[in-house]
């Protein structure tokens, strides 16, 4: 057995839908602006072009059904998306097989400091202070692939305390999910434990503490988020 200087950090694992096992996290990657209509209101051409991503840290994943508004930000937005848990990996994927390292898929949540991360946008410097904060990716459980099937459409909602804020359907997807893992495998080698968050549709907003929200995907069921 390895010894270590200091007390190993615990393995970040989700809950799995029929099973006493959980999903371990390896690494998080998000695609941005994969919904033409999101490209838009943020003020960019919704044309298809080369995907973009960053990476959260696999401990902002979170179950717990509550979310801390974080410090140093007075505009932190919510974005409903797909989240899409693989079984293997490798490098230059072929996409004809990408969906073959699918384990399974749950709802989840980007919560963005939309504020920092403007002032990072404007200065040219990384996302991550606006995007990789603790507790940053409210998640549910996940959903084998084997119960579930693929899922290429379906309804991905979000509602603050009952109000629709967000509306679209998995098929907006710019790059679907086999398109994604086939990229991203050109430029790191992927593994199991790997989790893509898959952008998120139109109607991204702020919250504040006292607020709930409720995302909603076809095939998976909602998760409930409490801002305190």
């Amino acid at each position: 057995m390895l010894d270590f200087v200091i007390e190993t950090p615990p393995v970040v694992a989700l809950p799995v839908v029929g099973s006493e096992a959980r999903f371990p996290v390896r690494r998080v990657y998000c695609i941005g602006r994969n919904y033409a209509a999101h490209a838009i209101e943020m003020g960019h051409d919704p044309d298809r072009e080369a995907p973009f991503f960053f990476q959260k840290n696999p401990d902002n994943l979170d179950t717990s059904g509550i979310f801390p508004y974080p410090p140093h930000s007075a505009d932190v937005h919510h974005e409903a998306e797909l989240a899409i848990m693989l079984a293997s990996g490798g490098a230059n994927i072929p996409v004809e097989s990408a969906l073959d390292h699918v384990f399974g898929y749950a709802v989840a949540l980007d919560m963005t400091r939309r504020d920092l991360q403007a002032e990072m946008k404007k200065a040219g410097r990384p996302w991550e202070i606006g995007k990789a904060f603790e507790r940053s990716a409210p998640v549910g459980q996940v959903h084998p692939v084997s119960q579930t099937g693929h899922l290429d459409h379906g309804a991905i909602t979000l509602t603050v305390n009952g109000e629709s804020r967000q509306e679209g359907d998995l098929n907006q997807m710019i790059w679907k999910t086999a398109e994604m893992i086939a990229y991203l495998s050109q430029y790191f080698e992927l593994a199991a434990g790997d989790v893509i968050l898959s952008g998120t549709p139109a109607g991204v907003g702020p919250v504040v503490k006292g607020e709930t929200m409720e995302v909603f995907i076809e095939g998976l069921g909602s998760i409930s988020v409490a801002v305190v």
